[in-house]
């Protein structure tokens, strides 16, 4: 199977600003599994093309396709997986038409957070309402994957000393 990468190279400052992680509230990156490129409509293994687009509370936009060709029908091969794990590897969420249970299994133990819609969805209209949920008070698996990749910092105000009796 060979793979893709297609970015826009546009509003360069936006986007550098955006990934630097300088946007308020965090930002985090979504990945969805896509023929169109303008619907959740594809299974994992099967998608033809991956989109990702990084969002925060404020805003989203497209940070690029990762397009795959080759046999990607339903097979048992394992091996194409390996890719597509690759080009979502940053990413928080993957939203889905569907997932096999290796598949899901191995984007879980990636820290990466599956969800499948029940039937086709606009990429842009699933965006917008990830943003009004993160604009609230999003529930604790939403926040647990905003912080993915962030590190945890620990505060000690004073040192105290242990002793073994």
């Amino acid at each position: 199977m060979h793979m893709r990468r297609l970015r826009l190279v546009k509003d360069a400052e936006r986007s550098s600003h955006f990934l630097s992680g300088q946007s308020p509230g965090g930002t985090m990156k979504v990945a969805f599994a896509t023929q169109d490129m303008q619907r959740v409509d594809a299974h994992f293994g099967w998608a033809k093309n991956i989109a990702i687009y990084e969002i925060s509370a404020e805003c989203h936009h497209f940070l690029e396709a990762v397009q795959f060709d080759g046999e990607l029908a339903e097979d048992g091969n394992e091996d194409k997986l390996a890719p597509k794990l690759e080009a979502i590897k940053d990413c928080a969420i993957l939203y889905v038409a569907a997932i096999g249970g290796s598949g899901a299994a191995r984007v879980v133990a990636m820290k990466i957070h599956p969800i499948k819609v029940n039937e086709p969805e606009s990429i842009n209209e699933i965006l917008d309402k990830l943003q009004v949920v993160l604009q609230g008070n999003p529930p604790p698996w939403l926040r647990k994957v905003m912080n993915k990749g962030a590190e945890k910092a620990f505060h000690f105000d004073d040192e105290e000393e242990l002793s073994h009796a």
